[in-house]
């Protein structure tokens, strides 16, 4: 089955990888801007690494006849950074018009401070008044609920955004409810040792429904595995769920939301149409 990955950091993958994600059926792959493993100390070091996301990686993906898209930020670890920060949201206009970015992502809050949030705010002013989606990352274990309901407050606080162009990501059992029910997108990410199990990304479908949500990989730096969600795949088959249920979360929504991008030129694979039914 052909399935594309909303959220997969590529940077922290080896070339091989590629192939791999190729021939499990990946045809698509968006990568947000996030932490390098340490913390970056000048405006120069992102436009730097803005570069390698918007030039190599899309170039690496493209051997493998892949499509990669992209996202600009200043992630939500090195946000407390305040003047940095600011640097940062103020150089990537720069990129954003580039072709395959996709919107502001993923932001959000880490430990949930207050430069954190000052930070997040900043970055949804500037996708209002540019009209960007945005791509939201949410806290870690025992600060996830807490940030959640933080993130989701100010995105709703703020009036011109469009909800439909909002993916809320990391969702898990305790947070995946507010998120829909609020209108937004919700992303549920599959890591060996937290976040998100195939197992448990079946219960919440099973729970929710396929309107508005998406599996993922994440893919970065710690445990994780880039070939994810062909395991969701492989997990909802095993609970017999149609292919036609499995396609619509693998391919169909993440195709549905990353095409209200202005920066989102995608060829599908042979057969398939460019934005599948709703």
């Amino acid at each position: 089955m052909y399935y594309i990955d909303p959220h997969i950091h590529m940077v922290s993958r080896t070339t091989d990888d590629y192939e791999t994600l190729a021939k499990m059926g990946c045809v698509a792959m968006s990568e947000p801007a996030f932490w390098a493993g340490f913390d970056r100390g000048s405006v120069d070091g992102f436009r730097d690494y803005f570069r390698q996301l918007t030039t190599f990686e899309p170039k690496r993906a493209g051997w493998y006849h892949m499509h990669h898209f992209t996202w600009m930020c200043i992630n939500a670890k090195e946000a407390e950074n305040v003047k940095l920060s600011r640097e940062v949201i103020a150089m990537m206009p720069e990129f954003l018009d580039l072709p395959g970015v996709l919107g502001i992502g993923e932001i959000g809050l880490n430990k949930n401070t207050k430069n954190e949030s000052i930070i997040f705010l900043e970055h949804l002013d500037l996708a209002a008044k540019r009209g960007e989606q945005i791509l939201i990352h949410t806290p870690h274990l025992e600060d996830k609920l807490k940030g959640t309901r933080m993130i989701v407050d100010m995105l709703c606080d703020d009036r011109r955004l469009d909800r439909s162009r909002v993916l809320v990501d990391h969702v898990e059992e305790h947070t995946i409810r507010g998120v829909l029910e609020e209108g937004f997108w919700a992303g549920m990410t599959l890591y060996p040792v937290s976040k998100c199990t195939p197992e448990r990304a079946v219960d919440m479908v099973e729970l929710y429904g396929p309107e508005r949500l998406m599996v993922n990989s994440a893919g970065d730096w710690g445990p994780s595995k880039p070939t994810a969600v062909p395991d969701f795949i492989m997990a909802m088959r095993r609970r017999g769920h149609p292919e036609s249920l499995i396609r619509k979360i693998v391919y169909e929504n993440p195709l549905e939301f990353f095409s209200q991008s202005r920066n989102f030129n995608f060829t599908p694979p042979e057969g398939l149409p460019a934005v599948e039914a709703k």
